[in-house]
């Protein structure tokens, strides 16, 4: 996607959750042209909490990130052709053809295949923000306090933004705390996910083959503890961990 279109998604979808009380920054203005700023521009309110990811695991944290992702998708799907349809996280990024350049595993080769022999779930199109992990989000002690980076958002499955969520926290942490991620879902919306495994698998084809390119934003949360070979790891067990239940 071009420079232009995530500019005008991420405004839209500002407005989106500030008219639905979630809770982001607000737009001020956007500068297409660079006429103002002299470069293309947005221009959002300030937000207050870190973004920072704690190194030992917080259940309660956790299902706070689980309440704050069933909020942004109790929105019903905005109609407004700038926010486009999505069906998988960070899905401006083909990480499909980066498989196919550098080559991949069994396991993703595997989970390739079956996720490409199932239809999408038929879930309610809503409103999703397409990028949901920690690092996107600020905290005021164990509150979220905003989440920021909207430029992936549309509208699609609430799937998308579930399972994103879960693999962060099965990354940060370790797979069996993408649990409590769920646990926060659901007694937000008062409803049993479904379709789970689909997305799980969905979001950990949705990051780099060796997940090299994910070190650097992941240690600029303070996650300096995470290097490549965990994150490979971790993503891998959660990954095989919803095939299984897939296939």
């Amino acid at each position: 996607m071009e420079a232009r279109a995530c500019f005008e998604v991420e405004a839209c979808a500002l407005d989106v959750a500030t008219a639905h009380g979630v809770s982001a920054p607000r737009l001020i203005a956007l500068d297409l042209a660079g006429t103002e700023a002299g470069a293309m521009a947005i221009l959002v309110t300030m937000a207050e909490g870190t973004s920072r990811i704690p190194a030992r695991p917080v259940p309660g944290r956790l299902q706070a990130f689980g309440a704050a992702c069933a909020a942004i998708n109790r929105v019903p799907a905005p109609a407004d052709e700038r926010l486009p349809y999505r069906v998988r996280p960070i899905s401006i990024v083909d990480f499909a053809a980066v498989r196919r350049e550098r080559g991949t595993t069994g396991l993703v080769a595997d989970a390739e295949q079956a996720i490409a022999e199932l239809p999408v779930p038929d879930q309610k199109r809503v409103f999703v923000h397409g990028d949901l992990w920690q690092g996107n989000t600020l905290w005021t002690d164990d509150r979220v306090s905003a989440v920021v980076d909207w430029d992936c958002s549309g509208t699609g499955p609430y799937g998308v933004d579930l399972g994103s969520a879960r693999c962060d926290a099965a990354i940060m942490h370790g797979p069996e705390f993408a649990e409590d991620v769920l646990d926060g879902w659901q007694r937000e919306t008062g409803q049993a996910a479904e379709n789970v495994a689909y997305w799980d698998v969905v979001a950990a084809l949705s990051t780099p083959p060796e997940m090299t390119e994910f070190v650097p934003p992941i240690q600029g949360q303070g996650r300096i503890d995470l290097e490549q070979p965990i994150l490979a790891e971790r993503r891998d067990a959660f990954l095989r961990a919803a095939l299984d239940q897939l296939t």
